[in-house]
């Protein structure tokens, strides 16, 4: 994912996404330089590329649309479930009103390749 800095220049790192059909959901601790990044400015970008096929790949651009506590540590979880297949561990969660739930609605989206053909 990438976000805007303070001084306007891209912080890029790599990020768990939860994809609900409609909008991706991203687990953050309130202290990581992307969510103060985002509460300045909302626009991100998203790459991925499929594990299968390194020649496939997607990009994702959007708005933080809301922002949402994460009670219960349910978002990190799943997240957590989908990428170790097991919940995290506490002292990886820290307290539970550090965890917030970011909610990106996609804007545009890119495939590569942008044919068919592979």
């Amino acid at each position: 994912m990438a976000t805007l800095g303070p001084k306007g220049d891209p912080q890029v790192s790599p990020v768990w996404f939860l994809w609900d059909g409609t909008d991706l959901r991203f687990a953050f601790n309130k202290k990581r330089q992307k969510y103060r990044n985002l509460l300045r400015d909302p626009r991100v970008s998203v790459s991925m590329v499929d594990p299968e096929n390194p020649y496939r790949a997607l990009e994702i651009r959007g708005l933080v649309v809301r922002m949402e506590d994460d009670p219960g540590f349910r978002s990190i979880n799943a997240a957590s479930q989908k990428y170790l297949n097991r919940n995290s561990t506490t002292e990886e969660l820290g307290r539970q009103d550090e965890r917030v739930v970011i909610v990106v609605q996609p804007e545009r989206v890119v495939a590569f390749p942008t044919s068919q053909r592979e």
